[in-house]
């Protein structure tokens, strides 16, 4: 009996894995059969740091500066802001529409390494304008709303300037527009409402005027929109690719043609303002090489019809795909991708590493006043040189909602600027949904976590604010940590541009891979290490300024260092 008892067990249990390994192979080829399954980390990586409890504003606007310093500003014609112009300044301004003798600041400096803030005296309205950061270090900010949608200003990183103002400095008004710095230091300035043409700035006899661009109104929808802040890329042959509602083009900006039109998005969702989606564009690798490929990643967005819905309060889930499409390529086509959960309002910054980090957002309606509902807490790491499938990982969540008017930077130590927050004409802190933020913070991505320490390169030459030429050899030097163990083919040398931030758009965002390979060990010494990089050898790779230099040892990044080139 017990014999049998045996022998009918053992046949039971080999019938059962049988069919379990069936089942375990089945579930494999039908998953993987599913059209645009992919894994999704689960990660939980990253911390979150409350640096300032109130700046005084909400930060609509961020750029970072040369001196590690960083200038926010907000809108003026809400009334008065909560915090005070210094040694008794006030703003006067008859055309003003809230208060017209202001004595509250409506723009801020954070000065990263002193976690402080001072007050900058903006005279007019700079609601929903653009910026870019000239070749000298300066920002140039253009347009906004009512008397300042013609106006240019500008801030020098000096540690005790102000706000500079420039008149009527722009042909057409500027509101909701998009910036980008060109291969010979001038900016131009693309779209706004109502507007379907671009310029320049500054002026010279042959760009005094400004130029037609038809995409713009071809892709104006008159309910909602959809093409304001359109997403602006320089593309390795000189020309700017641009991304408006659902279509793109590349535009030679210097003899006002469309080069080329770009196969539509899959879906035929908008992804422009106020859909609001975000987009960068992907490293530059290779640069030595006589072709460069280029990429576009466009996450994010509400379907089309969002708009109009949210005004009967129906809020529909955002979009949760991406799109990724080489603009280089002959016959370019969209590879699309889907994020762990939907994100409209998200921004989409550029880590040292190469690595794309999406944050902020809600994951239902659009941009607008009171028009977005579910605030996306947790942001998502996109590394785009994974497999297909598992570029995706999500961190852990911030505790403060970013809405509508929220943005995000890179500092030059890694970490991550998230300000803003404002879904209301006014300010309000008190019963509403989502009360006006004041607060700063910062995300550390899991780079910068302390097992990471002893692996951690710190770059020892060049020295900071170096000035560099194109095409010019340097030897990056840096060393690791004592005892630390240096992967030699684990070294990649990265070049970022900060980003002027607003309305989910970082402007003028790019990253050059310099380098990446071996390290050699510096003769006579045990932990310094250098490698040869060889800089960008045209103004069209890297336009003229500065930019931030890190030096990547398996993922993990240096603090980065301010170089210039010109």
């Amino acid at each position: 009996m017990k014999s049998s008892c045996s022998t009918t067990s053992s046949t039971n249990f080999i019938h059962s894995a049988f069919f379990i390994i069936l089942w375990f192979w089945f579930s494999i080829i039908f998953l993987a059969g599913q059209k645009n399954s992919q894994i999704h980390a689960a990660g939980g990586g990253g911390q979150w740091v409350v640096l300032q409890k109130n700046i005084g504003i909400t930060a609509m606007h961020m750029q970072l500066l040369n001196n590690d310093r960083v200038v926010i500003f907000d809108r003026t014609d809400f009334g008065e802001s909560n915090i005070t112009l210094p040694d008794g300044k006030c703003r006067n301004d008859t055309f003003e529409l809230a208060i017209k003798n202001d004595c509250t600041a409506h723009s801020v400096e954070y000065d990263v390494i002193s976690n402080s803030i001072r007050p900058l005296m903006v005279q007019t309205d700079v609601w929903c304008s653009s910026g870019v950061v000239a070749p000298d270090g300066h920002l140039i900010q253009t347009g906004g709303f009512n008397d300042g949608e013609r106006v240019v200003r500008t801030f020098e990183p000096c540690g005790n300037c102000d706000w500079i103002e420039r008149g009527l400095g722009l042909v057409n008004r500027r509101w909701y527009a998009t910036n980008h710095i060109l291969p010979d230091g001038r900016a131009i300035i693309i779209g706004g409402r109502r507007q379907f043409n671009y310029e320049f700035y500054p002026k010279s006899s042959a760009t005094s005027s400004a130029f037609t661009l038809p995409l713009l109104r071809e892709t104006n929808d008159p309910n909602e929109e959809n093409n304001l802040y359109p997403f602006v890329h320089l593309n390795v042959d000189g020309n700017l690719f641009i991304y408006a509602n659902n279509r793109s083009i590349l535009l030679d900006y210097k003899n006002n043609i469309v080069v080329r039109s770009y196969p539509p998005m899959p879906g035929g969702h908008p992804r422009n303002y106020p859909s609001t989606g975000s987009s960068v564009l992907l490293p530059l690798r290779n640069l030595g090489q006589p072709s460069i490929e280029a990429e576009v990643l466009i996450c994010g967005g509400a379907p089309r019809g969002s708009y109009a819905q949210v005004v009967a309060k129906n809020f529909i889930r955002g979009l949760d795909s991406c799109g990724r499409i080489k603009i280089t390529d002959k016959s370019p086509r969209w590879i699309m991708e889907t994020m762990p959960l939907p994100r409209v309002m998200g921004d989409m910054i550029l880590l040292p590493n190469g690595h794309v980090l999406i944050i902020n957002g809600v994951e239902a309606g659009t941009a607008g006043w009171e028009d977005g509902r579910n605030p996306v807490l947790n942001p998502v790491i996109y590394r785009p040189n994974n497999p297909f499938g598992k570029r995706f990982e999500t961190q852990n969540p911030s505790s403060i909602p970013r809405v509508y008017h929220s943005t995000a930077i890179l500092l030059r130590d890694g970490r991550i600027l998230v300000g803003g927050s404002n879904p209301h004409m006014l300010y309000n802190f008190t019963g509403v949904l989502y009360p006006t933020e004041l607060r700063l913070e910062a995300f550390s991505p899991t780079y910068l976590d302390s097992i990471s320490s002893n692996i951690r390169p710190k770059i020892i030459s060049p020295a900071p604010k170096v000035r560099l030429t194109y095409g010019q050899r340097s030897i990056i030097r840096f060393s690791i940590p004592a005892g630390a163990l240096l992967v030699e083919t684990g070294i990649s040398i990265t070049m970022v541009s900060p980003s002027f931030t607003t309305h989910s758009f970082a402007m003028n965002q790019r990253l050059l891979v310099l380098s990446r390979g071996k390290a050699t060990v510096v003769a006579g010494t045990s932990s310094t290490y250098q490698v040869q990089v060889t800089m960008p050898n045209s103004v069209v790779l890297a336009p003229p300024g500065y930019y931030l230099l890190f030096v990547n040892h398996q993922e993990i990044p240096s603090e980065g260092m301010w170089v210039q080139i010109q």
